[in-house]
C-alpha cells in the first residue's frame, strides 16, 4: 500500500471520529504529495472541503482532526496556512520502506485489484507507404501505456489498426500492373510501391479517364478478384516486412495486426442496424447519423458554431454512391473488439486532430446502448523542426521513420566513441542502439503528450539535461559503484538514514510506487519520465553529499543499499518507457 493510501485511510478515520453522521458516507480523504517540501511531504485539504458542512472554522476543524491523530509512527502533521493538515514522513519510515522495497520484484508498485482487459490502438501506418516522423507519437505513446498497463496487472491487447483498404488500393493495384518496376520491388518494395502510387497519382491528374479504371481495380478486388487479391495480400506482406524492421529497432511488438479490411464483410450490416434502430437516417442520398440531443450544444461532437447558430456535422456511415467510411469501419472495429477480445477498455492512441471523430463514434455507441464502456481517446500534439513548423528534410519531404532512428543510432555512435574510445566495437554498437533508440523514445515520452514539441538532436542526445543519455549514464554511474566492491551486494538487516541527501534520496524511491499507478491513470508517460529525471539528479547530489565506498559499518551498507536501489528503479522505470539500460557507456 502506497503512502498517501495509507495516510488516506488514517486521515479519513480521523474526520470520521470527529463529524461522525456529518461526514458524508462515501467521503475519502485525498492525499498528495506537496509541490513544496518546505510544507512537508504530503499535504490534505480534507478539511478545508468539510469545514462549511461541519459549520466550523477549516482550521479548527483540522485541529481536532489532529488531536484524533495522535502520534505516528509513519509521520508527523501540522496545520499550515487556512486549513491545510502537512504530512512529514519520518526518517526511520522511510528506512523501512526502502528496506522493504530491497526483498521486492515490483518495487513496491501495487498491481491493480480488479484487472481489466484493455484494447490499446496505436501506431497504424498504410500499407505500400513507409512511416514517417509523425508515427512516433503513436507509436511510442501507444507501447508505453501497454507496458504500464501490464505491469499493473491488466490483460493488454496490443492491436496496429494498419491502413489496408481504401481508394489508394485503386491506384496501387493499377500502378503494379502497368508501371511498377520489379527490380526496385525486390530491393526496396514500400519505396517502390509508394513511387509507383505517386506516379499514378499524377499521371490521374493528367488524364481523367485513368482514375475510374483505378476504381475498377479496387472494385475487382472488393469483389474478391483472384488476381487483384494476390497483389494486395502481396502488398501487405512486404509493408509488413518493412515496418517489422522498424518495430524490431525500437523493441515494439503488437499482439494482432487487425486492418481496416477486417472489418470489411460487417460494414454493410452495421449499418442497416443503424438504420432499422432509428440511429442513423438517409439524407442527400448517404446514410448518417445526426445529433440525439443528449448534449448540451457547446459540448455536442455533431454541432459546430456558424454565424451565431448551432449546425449540424452529422457522421457519415455510408456515402450516396455506396462506399463504407472511417466511422463505419471504427463502429465494426469496436464491435468485435468487444464481442472477440471482451475488451473492458479501448484506447485510441491518436493525433489531437481526430478529436471530433473519435467523440462521434464513442457517442454512437452510447446511442447503441453500450453501456459501461470505457472508451478512451489518447490525444496527442505536433513534432515540429526549430522552425516550429511540421518538422521536415529540407527539401520540404516529410522525414521517414528509420531516417530518425538510422540518424540517432549514428550521432549516438559518435558521443559513445568520444566517451570511451576503448570500448569493445561490438559494446559500442549495442549501446550507441540503446542510447540512440533511448534518445529517440525519451524526447517524445518526456513531453506533455497535448503539447507540440520541437524535435532538437542536439538536445535528444546531450549528456546532461532532461534526456535518456543523462539518465542512462546515472545508472551506469550506479553500476560502476558495485565494480569497485569485492564480493556480491548483500542487502543490509536494517536502513540508516541520517543525512538530508540520504533521506531525501529515499523519499524519491518510495515513490515509485505512487508515480506509475498515476502514470498509467493519467495516461501521462511525462509523469514517469519526469519523476525518473528528478531521481537521477538526486542520486547525482546524494553521491557528491554522501561518500559510499569510503563510509564504513552500518552507514556504508546503507548507501549502498541507496545506490542499488537508485539502479533499479531506473532500470525498471525507463523498461516501462521501452528504453533499455546499458551497464556501460
Amino acid at each position: 500500500m502506497t503512502i498517501p493510501t495509507l495516510l488516506s485511510d488514517k486521515l479519513t478515520k480521523a474526520v470520521a471520529t470527529v463529524l461522525g453522521d456529518a461526514l458524508p458516507a462515501d467521503f475519502k480523504a485525498a492525499v498528495t504529495p506537496s509541490q513544496d517540501l518546505r510544507f512537508g511531504d504530503y499535504q490534505s485539504n480534507a478539511a478545508m472541503m468539510l469545514a462549511k458542512q461541519a459549520r466550523m472554522n477549516p482550521r479548527a476543524l483540522a485541529g481536532r482532526v489532529l488531536e484524533e491523530l495522535g502520534e505516528d509512527e509513519m509521520a508527523t502533521a501540522e496545520i499550515a496556512g487556512p486549513g491545510f493538515i502537512n504530512f512529514r514522513i519520518k526518517p526511520t519510515y522511510y528506512a523501512t520502506r526502502t528496506r522493504a522495497m530491497l526483498d521486492d520484484p515490483r518495487l513496491g508498485v501495487p498491481t491493480v485489484a480488479e484487472p481489466k482487459t484493455i484494447v490499446i490502438d496505436f501506431s497504424a501506418p498504410n500499407v505500400a507507404k513507409p512511416m514517417h516522423v509523425g508515427h512516433i507519437r503513436s507509436t511510442i505513446i501507444g507501447d508505453t501505456l501497454a507496458r504500464l498497463a501490464r505491469f499493473m496487472g491488466h490483460r493488454v491487447i496490443a492491436d496496429n489498426h494498419i491502413g489496408d483498404w481504401g481508394t489508394q488500393f485503386g491506384m496501387i493495384l493499377w500502378g503494379w500492373k502497368n508501371c511498377l518496376s520489379q527490380e526496385a520491388l525486390e530491393a526496396d518494395p514500400i519505396e517502390a510501391l509508394l513511387d509507383a502510387y505517386k506516379r499514378v497519382n499524377a499521371m490521374c491528374k493528367e488524364d481523367a479517364t485513368l482514375l475510374p479504371r483505378c476504381k475498377e481495380e479496387l472494385v475487382k478486388l472488393q469483389s474478391g478478384d483472384p488476381e487483384n487479391r494476390a497483389i494486395w495480400e502481396r502488398c501487405i506482406a512486404v509493408t509488413k516486412r518493412g515496418l517489422n524492421k522498424i518495430y524490431d529497432e525500437l523493441d515494439i511488438h503488437f499482439d494482432y495486426w487487425l486492418g481496416e479490411s477486417a472489418y470489411n464483410d460487417a460494414l454493410g450490416p452495421l449499418v442497416e442496424d443503424l438504420l432499422a434502430k432509428g440511429i442513423a437516417r438517409v439524407s442527400d442520398g448517404a446514410v448518417c447519423v445526426f445529433s440525439d440531443g443528449f448534449h448540451k450544444p457547446q459540448n455536442d461532437p455533431f454541432l459546430v458554431q456558424k454565424d451565431g447558430e448551432w449546425v449540424p456535422v452529422p457522421a457519415i456511415i455510408r456515402k450516396a454512391d455506396g462506399g463504407f467510411l472511417y466511422a463505419t469501419t471504427d463502429l465494426a472495429t469496436l464491435d468485435y473488439r468487444f464481442e472477440h477480445f471482451h475488451a473492458d477498455s479501448i484506447w485510441y492512441v491518436v493525433g489531437a486532430p481526430q478529436e471530433k471523430h473519435f467523440r462521434q463514434i464513442f457517442d454512437i455507441e452510447r446511442m447503441r446502448g453500450v453501456k459501461g464502456a470505457d472508451l478512451r481517446f489518447v490525444a496527442f500534439g505536433s513534432i515540429l523542426g526549430k522552425d516550429r513548423r511540421p518538422f521536415k528534410t529540407r527539401s520540404g519531404d516529410t522525414v521517414s521513420l528509420q531516417d530518425v532512428i538510422d540518424e540517432a543510432v549514428s550521432r549516438a555512435a559518435k558521443v559513445v566513441e568520444e566517451k570511451s574510445p576503448t570500448m569493445p566495437a561490438e559494446e559500442k554498437a549495442a549501446v550507441a542502439h540503446a542510447v540512440g533508440i533511448g534518445a529517440i523514445k525519451f524526447a517524445e515520452l518526456s513531453q506533455n503528450r497535448m503539447s507540440d514539441y520541437i524535435f532538437d538532436w542536439d538536445k535528444m542526445l546531450a549528456l546532461s539535461g532532461d534526456t535518456a543519455p543523462y539518465l542512462q549514464n546515472s545508472y551506469v554511474r550506479t553500476r560502476s559503484i558495485f565494480r569497485k566492491i569485492e564480493g556480491e551486494f548483500r542487502a543490509p538487516e536494517a536502513m540508516l538514514l541520517t543525512e538530508e541527501a540520504e533521506i531525501h534520496l529515499a523519499r524519491l524511491l518510495v515513490r515509485f510506487s505512487e508515480v506509475v499507478p498515476a502514470t498509467l491513470d493519467d495516461c501521462r508517460p511525462n509523469l514517469l519520465a519526469a519523476y525518473l529525471y528528478e531521481l537521477a539528479r538526486a542520486f547525482h547530489s546524494y553521491y557528491e553529499a554522501c561518500p559510499v565506498l569510503r563510509s564504513e559499518g552500518a552507514v556504508r551498507e546503507s548507501r549502498l543499499a541507496l545506490c542499488e536501489l537508485t539502479a533499479r528503479v531506473l532500470r525498471q522505470g525507463m523498461g516501462l518507457l521501452g528504453i533499455t539500460m546499458p551497464e556501460r557507456m
